[in-house]
């Protein structure tokens, strides 16, 4: 039985890695802690947003007897072009060995952009945009501005897919 940590109990996250991982493992099992990303509570670069996807997969690892810990973040990078939405994957092993993967990126409204350069949060910013709660929960910023056609757990689990695909890879080089 291959034993998954994970570094949230946010629900797209979970569900996306829970899903990822039933479609290419038989006998999988799962634990979902909340656990530290150590950076910004709105990572806003690249850099940043795997530091803390590494950072949520070592520190769940530690706190279990999981074969692998997964963190999953979301963040900002600027651009010529503007802010965009940038999400990333960290997968770690017993035998610390790192896989990251990154997934799909769109622009933000420049009003969004604005609150994030101001200090705000993308989570509570799209509450606020949307006048609902729980956005991050559900469809995320990518549901919003995607008209619902990619959701968060949509666009993490191919996040997760690529991580599996890497770790699936070595395991057919050893």
């Amino acid at each position: 039985m291959l034993k998954i940590a994970i570094g949230t109990q946010n629900k797209a996250k979970v569900e996306a890695i829970k899903k990822g991982f039933r479609e290419h493992y038989e006998h999988v099992s799962f634990e979902c802690l909340k656990t530290e990303s150590n950076v910004s509570e709105q990572p806003f670069s690249d850099q940043e947003t795997i530091e803390g996807a590494l950072n949520r997969a070592k520190n769940v690892l530690r706190m279990t007897e999981a074969d692998i810990g997964i963190g999953l973040e979301g963040g900002v990078t600027e651009s010529l072009y503007g802010m965009f939405l940038c999400n990333w994957g960290g997968l770690v092993d017993r035998n610390g060995n790192e896989i990251i993967a990154g997934g799909a990126r769109i622009s933000l409204p420049a009003e969004i952009g604005r609150g994030l350069r101001q200090g705000g949060e993308l989570g509570p910013l799209m509450d606020e945009f949307t006048q609902r709660t729980g956005i991050r929960q559900s469809e995320g910023a990518v549901g919003i501005f995607t008209n619902g056609i990619v959701t968060r757990d949509a666009m993490f689990l191919h996040v997760v897919q690529l991580l599996i695909g890497q770790l699936k890879y070595r395991e057919n080089q050893s």
